[in-house]
């Protein structure tokens, strides 16, 4: 007997219900994530690299990269598995950035989808999701709304 399958599938366009809710599991940012993140952008900026610069600036010690931060989101969404194979496209962001995120922090991805429309010409539609990225504090790191287009049902 043969068994065949595709593996796990997201959410289809018309499967998201606005007002629907997600959380993440967390992520604890380390010393290694801001060196690498620094090394593969070319952002050095000494305020994420350099320890004795950064104890003497507003911040008091270094600070993980904001895109640093959104894109470990993004990655958390996506193992929700609400993604899996129908997202055809990512189609914006818009972020606000409230509390510095530093080594040694674990954060999460709130979701909620705020919003949906058809694309059918692009085989599918935007659905708009705020996203909250929050310490284990309850402090909310960063804010803002991810736009993907997603697959309509075949």
């Amino acid at each position: 007997m043969k068994f065949e399958s595709d593996g796990p599938r997201g959410l289809y366009f018309e499967e998201f219900e606005i007002g629907a809710t997600m959380r993440t599991r967390g992520r604890t940012i380390t010393e290694a994530d801001l060196v690498g993140f620094a090394a593969l952008t070319g952002d050095f900026n000494p305020m994420h690299t350099d320890s004795e610069y950064s104890r003497d600036s507003f911040m008091g010690q270094r600070v993980a990269h904001g895109m640093l931060t959104i894109s470990y989101a993004v990655g958390q969404a996506y193992q929700l598995g609400i993604l899996e194979r129908t997202v055809l496209g990512f189609r914006g962001l818009d972020m606000k950035f409230s509390s510095p995120v530093y080594i040694g922090d674990t954060i999460h991805a709130e979701l909620k989808v705020a919003e949906t429309k058809a694309a059918r010409r692009l085989g599918g539609g935007v659905v708009s999701l705020d996203i909250r990225i929050v310490k284990q504090d309850g402090v909310v790191a960063q804010r803002g709304r991810l736009s993907l287009l997603m697959m309509s049902k075949p």
